[in-house]
């Protein structure tokens, strides 16, 4: 399938994403403490990772390039009594953005890009986080083995990705948990494998 393929975003959306599991990633959880100050979520789907900081008091806006998530996460925003700003927006235009941000989170959009709007994204990254800011991304990993599902991810890409006005914290093997589907055997059990990285702009 292309690589930033919207219908096929749409239709997975027109049922429930399986990795749409009502709360955060563990990833991401696990290390909240230090994602502060004023957020970007590039990729925000339905807004889980949003509006977790923003029930932290955290001045969060999250971005998705498709109008249905965006539309869920507004309603939940609403329903929960949260404030957090969700836009319709292509993350290859992160530049268009008028604010900068303390850090950014992205938890399964890198891997959607082929590597021209890889580059792009990474520019448009710099161009919206404070330097000194903190990117934790949570991508998928060349571990994980077969071919369903985003493309793989090597180490090394990470590295090239980051290597100019980034500093590479850390790269470490994790996981995507998403919700068991009998019907679905793509992935192994414990959730497909992933890299969970955090990289500092630098400045």
């Amino acid at each position: 399938m292309p690589v930033h393929d919207r219908s096929s975003f749409e239709n997975l959306y027109a049922g429930q994403p399986r990795w749409e599991i009502g709360r955060p990633q563990k990833a991401i959880l696990d290390v909240a403490d230090q994602i502060t100050g004023s957020l970007l979520d590039a990729g925000c789907g339905t807004g889980e990772n949003a509006l977790f900081f923003a029930s932290r008091g955290q001045k969060v806006t999250g971005i998705d390039f498709l109008a249905e998530p965006i539309t869920i996460a507004k309603q939940k925003a609403e329903q929960r009594g949260l404030t957090a700003t969700f836009l319709v927006m292509d993350a290859l235009a992160l530049k268009e953005l008028p604010e900068v941000f303390d850090s950014a989170i992205d938890s399964g959009l890198f891997h959607v890009f082929s590597d021209d709007d890889r580059r792009r994204y990474v520019e448009g990254l710099a161009s919206v986080l404070k330097p000194g800011g903190r990117l934790f991304l949570l991508c998928f990993s060349d571990a994980e083995p077969g071919d369903q599902g985003p493309r793989r991810v090597s180490r090394q890409e990470i590295e090239d990705a980051f290597a100019e006005g980034w500093m590479i914290e850390s790269v470490e093997p994790s996981r995507y948990e998403v919700r068991p589907d009998p019907n679905d055997a793509s992935f192994g059990e414990g959730g497909p494998k992933a890299w969970f990285v955090v990289v500092r702009r630098a400045g």
